[in-house]
């Protein structure tokens, strides 16, 4: 893990940490990772930095050969878990697609911001978690991960992202040593 520091206008994007996929069943427990999350998100409010909050509703059209997410979700399914304490000033996105920028005006949003680097988090870890951070990279920012506020469905499809993809976008650490290289943004 390598965390070395994190920009002054640093973003906390919190990915699709919402009932219906923190209820699904994950290689790490997903209260663990809603309780990184939440604390991550406190400790970038107190210093005035923005807090994303990502959601997905929908999901990309053609034919796979893995499940698709069935259409008799539970009315809530997309709503934000609670814990991560919602505030006014919190940006949210609603996605349509895996990662937070395909689709969205989030890139538009953080640059108005002077983001300059990103910090993620949630549930799927290979899936929205890893999309975002490819396509932060793509966009110039800084990246890093807090992996142990991140989860999937799949233990080796988490692993791998961990220890061989997320290294090659950025930088990884834990989300307390993240918190605690904010005291020195």
């Amino acid at each position: 893990m390598t965390a070395t520091v994190l920009d002054p206008t640093t973003a906390l994007l919190l990915v699709d940490l919402q009932k219906g996929i923190t209820a699904l069943p994950t290689a790490h427990p997903a209260q663990q990772v809603v309780e990184r999350s939440a604390a991550l998100a406190r400790a970038f409010r107190e210093r005035g930095l923005p807090v994303v909050l990502v959601r997905v509703t929908g999901g990309a059209p053609g034919r796979t050969e893995g499940p698709a997410r069935g259409t008799d979700a539970p009315a809530d399914w997309a709503d934000l878990v609670s814990e991560l304490g919602r505030t006014d000033t919190d940006i949210v996105v609603t996605k349509q697609r895996w990662g937070a920028f395909y689709g969205t005006d989030l890139d538009r949003r953080l640059r108005r911001r002077g983001v300059t680097q990103v910090v993620l988090a949630g549930i799927a870890t290979s899936i929205g978690v890893e999309s975002t951070a490819r396509a932060a990279h793509e966009h110039g920012y800084h990246v890093t991960v807090a992996v142990d506020a991140v989860t999937d469905m799949d233990a080796d499809a988490h692993r791998n992202s961990v220890e061989k993809i997320f290294p090659r976008l950025g930088e990884t650490d834990t989300a307390a040593a993240i918190t605690a290289l904010l005291g020195r943004a």
